[in-house]
């Protein structure tokens, strides 16, 4: 599969996030996209070449388009794992964007853009391993002083990338403060392959505007999947037909988060389920009147009965209050 034909079907991606985007999360946004881009979380080479058959590379047949990213620094290493991905990948992506302080300290993710040289004997190594398309995701740059996108994303072109993705923050940054769309211009009056933006896009609206601000070929959603595993899908919609899809009700939510919660004990077990699902619960009661007391609620609940009846009272308090606020309405 080449990029070209992806990309003929989509203009929508999911971001790759780590303890994220596993196999059941990835699954749930493919049922209601066929056609989106969907990225596995970031997959370590240091750990992959030491175990193989781990339940981080899990897929199944109609997870395509499927990207999986690597990260590391080491280019041969990279590139043998990039080879044994390479029956299960539609196309491999090298993470370059990771601000995580344990993923700099050891020269991968966002450190690569301190060092461009090394960061394209990455990119080649794989290039001449394997069959099917490379691409990269990197940042801005490592600072505020240090935006070096524009050239970079030239040398990983040169490189043999196919494809890019670009989070508009520095490193430095983190997920701080605002993502700089209109810099993502620059980088696409430069480079020839597409470019996708990524950054704060959380709905319909701002994905627009991403895109207007951006000059982008598309747009990789991160943060605003969690909770809400339609984006995706309502986004392309938007951009196939110009009609905007309502956002998902509560009810329709906590349906979604049952799926999420039952799947992931079926892949991990009861207890390691309910634990790992303590990250999604915000998302997915957010905007939710008194959610802040719901999630610290949800989050200390070792028991899949018991989430299952506060999750009721959520609903059920949540539909309360709205009635309420329609009596108020029609008295005024």
């Amino acid at each position: 599969m080449e990029i070209k034909d992806i990309l003929e079907k989509t203009r929508v991606s999911l971001a790759p996030m780590a303890g994220i985007t596993d196999y059941v999360l990835r699954s749930l946004i493919r049922e209601q996209s066929k056609t989106c881009i969907i990225t596995t979380e970031m997959i370590s080479s240091e750990a992959l070449h030491q175990v193989k058959n781990t339940s981080i590379i899990k897929r199944d047949e109609n997870q395509s388009p499927i990207f999986y990213q690597l990260s590391g620094h080491k280019p041969q290493m990279i590139a043998e794992c990039a080879k044994y991905l390479e029956p299960m990948a539609d196309v491999i992506d090298i993470n370059m964007g990771c601000p995580v302080n344990k993923v700099v300290k050891g020269q991968d993710g966002s450190a690569l853009m301190r060092n461009p040289s090394l960061a394209y004997d990455i990119v080649q190594a794989i290039k001449d391993s394997i069959n099917i398309p490379v691409s990269v995701k990197f940042r801005l740059g490592y600072t505020q002083q240090e935006m070096n996108y524009v050239s970079y994303g030239q040398k990983m072109q040169e490189a043999g990338a196919e494809f890019i993705t670009i989070h508009a923050r520095t490193r430095n940054q983190m997920y701080a403060g605002k993502a700089d769309w209109s810099k993502i211009k620059e980088l696409k009056r430069n480079v020839d392959v597409p470019v996708f933006a990524n950054g704060d896009i959380i709905s319909i609206d701002s994905a627009i505007q991403c895109l207007e601000e951006s000059g982008a070929d598309g747009v990789a959603i991160g943060r605003g999947a969690l909770g809400d595993t339609t984006l995706l899908a309502r986004i392309e919609h938007y951009l196939n037909t110009g009609e905007k899809i309502p956002a998902p009700t509560l009810e329709e939510k906590v349906k979604v988060l049952t799926s999420h919660l039952d799947r992931e004990m079926e892949l991990r077990g009861e207890e390691v389920g309910l634990k790992f699902m303590r990250k999604f619960y915000p998302f997915y009661v957010s905007g939710v009147k008194n959610a802040a007391k719901y999630r610290s609620q949800l989050v200390l609940i070792d028991n899949y009965k018991e989430v299952m009846e506060a999750l009721k009272y959520i609903i059920k308090k949540d539909e309360e209050y709205r009635n309420e606020k329609d009596v108020v309405c029609l008295i005024n």
